[in-house]
């Protein structure tokens, strides 16, 4: 067992030495000024606590004042207290030290536990053993146990190392912050000091300086009102008052200020993170007695480019169209969330199918492409074409860094989850569209009514949120209904008869019902001809417009002065509208014409084909239509969150 390290050892990591001491030893090895000291491991505090674990545990549980008299009751054994001895001498004669708890769930991401275990400063001779003890019984008071429980850290999991380091009898001390704890900057160093001892900065006791620093030069100094410091007294430390003299003048001037930032600037390129770190000055001389990442800072405010993601083929093709607009980030979590339902299918584990570059939509047409090419179906490719444009020729697409058999692995399953799934919702989605259109007008309604926020995040989590993910998975449903066969059906057509006669044969999606994307027009007209009233129009029609994914534009339903602009303008759209639909249901049958006498016998079969693919169509469309009426419920949620 090894129980005492110096202070640098290579050995001194967060297992060993728990997070303060792993930390103090790394800067120590970086060469930093860090006073020197040893560890008292981890695993000299398990074979202290060996005979009487499972009683501080149950104590832990039931009552936590009886866990400092277990330790209390037992000595350090006499090897191991030696060896703290000899450690001890060894850094000078009866040295005054800091003895400083370090624990195994300390300084982690996210969690700090700073303060949670105790401190003891000024400490020598027998006191020492003492000291030691107490740190070891802290791992478990209260507040301690109490933040473990909140964050999730098991009790049985947990160590105390202890760190013993020489005190600076310091003249002044504080804490300095490598980026604005507050503001998330990260070119500003924020400086806090006071007189004395670190421990009345730190515990709070008194309102020190505030330096900023930033470029090389002091940007803001404000002098605070220092009544109190903590100092040295032959029996430990103490509060005392601050002399008058020294209450309102500044604890460092600008070079001091600048000097110690430089540390700090140290300090942050050794971890690679902005820190936390505590600072003595004695003499003009400047140490660090901790460092720690900041938790809760801010991120740093970017553009957005997943394009840095890794080199894949990204294509703002389709989505990108139906989305056009710069996203704001609310609209891209919803748009997210639509996503993760809508295309299920295309996901891959540990790489993203859809980006944000410039705060606009893009796909990683790389997954679709790595996944066909690992199944053997790079000749269907043309599919992917339809849906997102050609490639240019000579293109090769970047594939992701991932084995066939991985590929192979995540697809087969998928495929087989897809079709239950599909399945599954196809059976709901007859009732879902009927009955979207109200449940839509309720949901925003009962938002509007909505009192105390709380109460808007309940019907968030309850209604609100998962109708988005119902809509969303009726519109995977509705596109992915009929299977390869019907995907494949304009492929087939246009091999037999070109491109322009396939698109003129399968324009006939209209013929047996509306297509829900030209809802609006049609709605328009029925508007100006006095069929349908305007309140009639918003309700059925409102939530579509060229902006109806992003939330922080007003419906067409919302707009008056938007029904105004497009009524005016129908006068001059109607007529070539129509002369349009009419020529294209000319073209349409002369096509169907074509093919008769290209293939006689087929034209029964294919015209079932075609009209089964339209039925999938108006599906499709139909169900895009609903969700983008959920999207009209996101804008009431948000504007009334807002308000």
């Amino acid at each position: 067992m090894r129980a005492v390290l110096p202070l640098d050892d290579p050995a001194a990591d967060l297992a060993t030495v728990g997070g303060k001491g792993a930390s103090l030893a790394r800067m120590a090895g970086a060469g930093l000024p860090v006073p020197g000291g040893f560890h008292v491991t981890t695993e000299a505090y398990r074979a202290f606590v060996a005979g009487f674990h499972d009683e501080i545990l149950r104590a832990a549980a039931e009552d936590p004042a009886r866990i400092p008299p277990l330790f209390a009751a037992h000595d350090v054994p006499g090897e191991l207290a030696e060896e703290i001895r000899r450690a001890h001498a060894a850094l000078g004669d009866d040295v005054p030290v800091a003895v400083r708890s370090s624990a195994t769930a300390e300084d982690l991401p996210g969690m700090s536990f700073a303060g949670q275990q105790d401190t003891y400063l000024n400490i020598r001779g027998d006191a020492l053993l003492d000291a030691v003890r107490r740190c070891w019984a802290s791992l478990w008071n209260p507040r301690a146990i109490a933040y473990r429980d909140r964050n999730g850290v098991p009790h049985d999991d947990v160590a105390l190392a202890v760190v013993v380091q020489t005190l600076v009898d310091a003249d002044a001390a504080g804490i300095m912050f490598t980026a604005d704890p507050v503001t998330g900057a990260r070119d500003e160093t924020v400086i806090n000091a006071s007189w004395g001892l670190g421990e009345a900065v730190v515990g709070g006791q008194v309102t020190p300086d505030t330096i900023t620093v930033s470029a090389g030069r002091v940007t803001a100094s404000r002098t605070g009102d220092k009544a109190v410091m903590t100092v040295r007294t032959d029996g430990g430390t103490e509060e005392r008052a601050v002399p008058d003299e020294l209450r309102g003048a500044p604890v460092l001037d600008d070079a001091q200020a600048l000097e110690l930032a430089a540390l700090g600037t140290r300090v942050q390129d050794l971890y690679g993170t902005p820190m936390d770190v505590e600072w003595t000055r004695r003499a003009g001389t400047f140490a660090i007695v901790q460092a720690r990442p900041i938790t809760g800072l801010k991120p740093r405010l970017e553009e957005w480019n997943d394009s840095l993601k890794g080199d894949y083929l990204w294509t703002g093709g389709n989505l990108g169209e139906a989305i056009p607009d710069v996203m704001t980030p609310l609209t891209w979590s919803f748009v997210r969330r639509f996503i993760e339902e809508a295309m299920s299918a295309s996901t891959l584990p540990g790489f993203d199918l859809v980006g944000n570059i410039g705060g606009r939509f893009y796909m990683n047409l790389s997954i679709v492409h790595s996944i066909a090419a690992a199944m053997g179906m790079k000749s269907r490719l043309g599919v992917i074409e339809q849906v997102f444009g050609r490639m240019p020729p000579g293109l090769e697409v970047p594939l992701v860094p991932v084995s066939r058999w991985r590929l192979i692995r995540a697809a087969v399953p998928m495929a087989i989850r897809l079709r239950r799934r599909v399945a599954r919702h196809l059976r709901h989605m007859p009732g879902f569209l009927a009955g979207s259109p109200r449940r839509c007008e309720e949901l925003r309604a009962r938002v509007a009514a909505t009192g105390p926020g709380a109460e808007l995040a309940e019907l968030w989590e309850r209604e609100i949120g998962p109708h988005l993910v119902t809509s969303s998975q009726m519109l995977e449903a509705a596109g992915r209904q009929g299977g390869a066969t019907l995907v494949y059906t304009r492929d087939r057509l246009r091999r037999m008869m070109g491109e322009t006669d396939a698109e003129a044969m399968l324009t006939g999606v209209n013929t047996d019902g509306e297509l829900a994307s030209m809802g609006p027009v049609m709605g328009l007209s029925r508007l100006a001809r006095g069929e349908i009233t305007r309140e009639e129009f918003a309700r059925r029609y409102g939530h579509r417009g060229p902006h109806e994914f992003e939330v922080s534009i007003p419906r067409p339903g919302e707009d008056p002065s938007w029904i105004d602009a497009q009524l005016a303008g129908l006068r001059d759209m109607r007529a070539d509208t129509e002369a349009l639909l009419e020529r294209q249901g000319k073209a349409r049958e002369q096509a169907w014409a074509r093919f008769a006498r290209r293939y006689p016998g087929k034209e029964a079969r294919m015209r079932d084909r075609v009209r089964r693919w339209n039925a999938v169509v108006r599906d499709r469309e139909t169900a895009r239509s609903e969700n983008i009426r959920a999207f009209w419920v996101l804008r009431a949620f948000a504007v009334r969150a807002g308000s």
